[in-house]
């Protein structure tokens, strides 16, 4: 336990700042998992409209520095690509 104010307040701030990113972090895990299934279901239009919303979340989060800027890109990278395939097929 700290016993110093200025460190109890900063333990306070980095508990609220864990929660708001693991908070983040967790939809971005479920956008993903919802674009991963509308491509399984092979929805061109529903998967590409989930697609930007996976891409506006996860830039919003790396540029608030919950996830890196290159994790960001490889993870938007990874997604287009199969929802790109999808509509090639087609």
């Amino acid at each position: 336990m700290a016993h110093i104010k200025s460190q109890e307040k900063r333990n306070r701030q980095n508990e609220k700042r864990k929660q708001r990113n693991s908070q983040e972090k967790s939809s971005i895990r479920t956008a993903s998992k919802k674009v991963h299934a509308a491509v399984e279901s092979k929805d061109k239009e529903v998967s590409q409209a989930l697609l930007q919303k996976f891409v506006k979340n996860i830039d919003t989060a790396a540029q608030k520095g919950v996830v890196h800027k290159k994790t960001a890109a490889r993870k938007k990278s990874r997604l287009a690509k199969k929802v790109n395939a999808l509509t090639a097929k087609q």
